[in-house]
C-alpha cells in the first residue's frame, strides 16, 4: 500500500505544487538539457506528475510518461493532465518501479525525484532502469541528500558497467533545502 492515498493524496499534491516549484524546476532543465528531441521520458514515482507537466511546458517535443504506486496519485496526476490539455503528451500508470510494465529500450531518459527513499528494492528499480533506458541513455535520479546512496552506487556499478554514479548537491528554494542528484 502507497503513503499516498485517499486525503493524505490530495495533501501531498497541493504542498508538491508549492514547495517542490523550485527543485522541479530545476530538474526539468536538466532532463531538457539531456532528452534527445522527440525524445521519450519515464518519470519513475511521479506521483501527481508535476515534473512531468513542467517538462511538457519547456519541451513540447517530449514524449512524457509517469509511473507511480499509488492508483490515487495517478489519478490526481491525470485530472492535472487533462486540465493542461496535454492527454496527448503525457501517459500516466500504475506500476512498481522494481516493476515496470514497457518493453526494453523504450526510453531515452529516465528521471526520478523524490522517490528513492520509498524503494524497498534500490537494486531492482535500477535494473528497470537499465532495461527500458535505450543503450548509453541518461537516468537521473534527485532525493533527499541524507537518503543513503550506497544501495544506488551498488546498482548503478552492477547495471550500467564503465558509467560512473556522479552525486552533486541541488539547491532548492530553502537553504536547508539541498537535495541530491545522481546522474549515470
Amino acid at each position: 500500500m502507497s503513503h499516498f492515498e485517499g486525503r493524505s493524496g490530495e495533501r501531498y499534491d497541493r504542498r508538491a505544487g508549492r514547495l517542490n516549484r523550485t527543485l522541479f524546476r530545476k530538474i526539468c532543465r536538466e532532463v531538457a538539457a539531456v532528452a534527445p528531441r522527440d525524445g521519450a521520458v519515464l518519470d519513475a514515482g511521479t506521483g501527481s506528475g508535476h515534473l512531468l507537466l513542467e517538462l511538457a511546458r519547456i519541451r513540447p517535443d517530449l514524449r512524457l510518461t509517469g509511473v507511480d504506486l499509488s492508483a490515487d496519485m495517478i489519478g490526481i496526476g491525470l485530472r492535472h493532465v487533462r486540465g493542461a490539455g496535454l492527454e496527448n503528451r503525457v501517459s500516466l500508470d500504475v506500476a512498481d518501479v522494481a516493476e515496470l510494465p514497457y518493453p526494453d529500450g523504450r526510453f531515452d531518459v529516465v528521471v526520478s525525484t523524490l522517490s528513492m527513499h520509498h524503494w524497498d528494492r534500490v537494486d531492482r528499480a535500477v535494473a528497470e532502469f537499465a532495461r527500458v533506458l535505450r543503450p548509453g541513455a541518461p537516468l537521473r535520479i534527485y532525493d533527499f541528500r541524507f537518503t543513503s546512496s550506497r544501495k544506488l552506487a551498488e546498482a548503478v556499478r552492477e547495471r550500467f558497467p564503465g558509467r560512473p554514479l556522479r552525486r552533486t548537491p541541488v539547491r532548492a528554494l530553502l537553504p536547508f533545502a539541498v537535495f541530491a542528484g545522481y546522474a549515470v
